[in-house]
C-alpha cells in the first residue's frame, strides 16, 4: 500500500518537477509580493476594454486558457483604469456594473466590439449606457447598478488588485494573486497552459 501511495505521489510530482525545470522565475514569471499566495488557486487576467490586444486575446486565447484550467482553479478578471484616461475608470466602472447584473459576457463582447470594430467613441457614461440597453439592461437598472456600494467596491477591489501587481501592460495574467507570468517570454500557447497550471499548484 505504502509503494503504491509513493508511486502515484511520484506520478503526480514528475510533471511539476518538469514544469520547474522548464520555467524560470524572473524570466517566465514574477513574483510579486513576499506574501502567501491566496486561499483558493485562481487565475486573474487584467485587460481594458481600450487595448486591442485585449480583444484578440478575448476571442482566441481565452476561452482556450479557461476550458484547459485544472478543476477547482477560478478565474477572474480585472479591469484597469490606466488607459483611455477618464474613460478607462467608467470603463472598469461599466465592467463591475456588467458583472453585478450578470451580463459580462455580452457586454463584454459588445464594448469590444463597439470600440475596435465599429470605432465608437465614448465621451461620457451615457454613451456606455446606451450599450447596457442594447444588450438588454434597462437604464434604470444601469444606473443603480453604476451608483452602487457594490459596483464601488469592485471598482476599488481592482484598482488596489491591478497596483498590488504592477500591471504595467495588458493583457496579463496573474496566478495565485502571487505569480506575475511574463507573457512575452513564452513562445506557444501550449507554453502558456503548463506555466499556468504550474504556477496554480504553488503557494
Amino acid at each position: 500500500m505504502r509503494k503504491a501511495l509513493l508511486i502515484t505521489l511520484a506520478l503526480f510530482m514528475a510533471p511539476m518537477a518538469a514544469f520547474a525545470a522548464q520555467f524560470e522565475e524572473g524570466v517566465n514569471y514574477t513574483v510579486i509580493n513576499s506574501g502567501p499566495a491566496t486561499a483558493k488557486p485562481e487565475v486573474a487576467e487584467f485587460f481594458s476594454f481600450y487595448c486591442p490586444h485585449c480583444y484578440n486575446f478575448a476571442k482566441h486565447q481565452l476561452p482556450i486558457i479557461k476550458s484547459k484550467l485544472p478543476q477547482g482553479v477560478e478565474f477572474k478578471q480585472h479591469h484597469v483604469e490606466f488607459i483611455g484616461r477618464e474613460m478607462g475608470v467608467e470603463m472598469s466602472r461599466a465592467f463591475a456594473v456588467a458583472h453585478q447584473l450578470n451580463v459580462e459576457a455580452k457586454v463584454e463582447a459588445a464594448l469590444f466590439a463597439a470600440i475596435h470594430d465599429k470605432k465608437q467613441r465614448f465621451v461620457s457614461r451615457d454613451d456606455i449606457r446606451q450599450v447596457f440597453i442594447a444588450n438588454g439592461v434597462s437604464g434604470k437598472e444601469f444606473d443603480s447598478a453604476a451608483s452602487s456600494f457594490m459596483v464601488s467596491a469592485q471598482m476599488a477591489q481592482m484598482k488596489r488588485a491591478t497596483e498590488n501587481a504592477k500591471i504595467q501592460g495588458v493583457p496579463a495574467l496573474v496566478v495565485n494573486g502571487k505569480y506575475r507570468i511574463e507573457m512575452s517570454s513564452l513562445k506557444s500557447m501550449d507554453e502558456l497552459m503548463q506555466l499556468t497550471n504550474y504556477l496554480t499548484q504553488l503557494k
